[in-house]
């Protein structure tokens, strides 16, 4: 898992027992996930289709710098699945993972399309109706 950004935990970051608010950790996860998942599939047009168990593990309270970790799971046709966890940047201590964050890239009328990640790894766009294939990752010019 490579670790691509951070963010530092303010006071508005808090729930009432002073520690990170959860939703605000998932809205966090999953605009950072729905980011690389965008450069790796070669799409800003996709959506968030499936998050599995969010696993909270250790607290963040004000002033912790964390930083999101992510990696490529599973390429598929419409859709990439990516694993995400955010972590202490100092301590390293993991404080929120989840397993699976499933992206599908659409067209213009909403309808899933074959992204560039798959359509890569098949090697031409006649390929599209081919099972998933690995990958590896792709770097995202911002």
């Amino acid at each position: 898992m490579k670790y691509y950004s951070r963010r530092w935990i303010k006071p508005t970051d808090l729930n009432p027992a002073e520690r990170l608010f959860g939703g605000t950790a998932m809205a966090w996860m999953d605009e950072e996930a729905a980011i690389f998942a965008a450069c790796q599939m070669g799409t800003d047009r996709i959506v968030t289709k499936f998050i599995s168990e969010i696993n909270f593990q250790s607290p963040a309270k004000v002033g912790d710098v964390i930083e999101f970790g992510l990696a490529v799971r599973e390429v598929g046709r419409t859709s990439l699945t990516v694993s995400c966890e955010l972590r202490e940047k100092h301590s390293g201590e993991t404080i929120i993972s989840v397993q699976k964050i499933v992206f599908v890239a659409l067209d213009e009328e909403g309808n899933p399309v074959p992204h560039k990640k798959y359509l890569e790894a098949n090697d031409s766009k006649e390929a599209v109706d081919k099972e998933p294939l690995p990958t590896t990752l792709t770097a995202c010019a911002v």
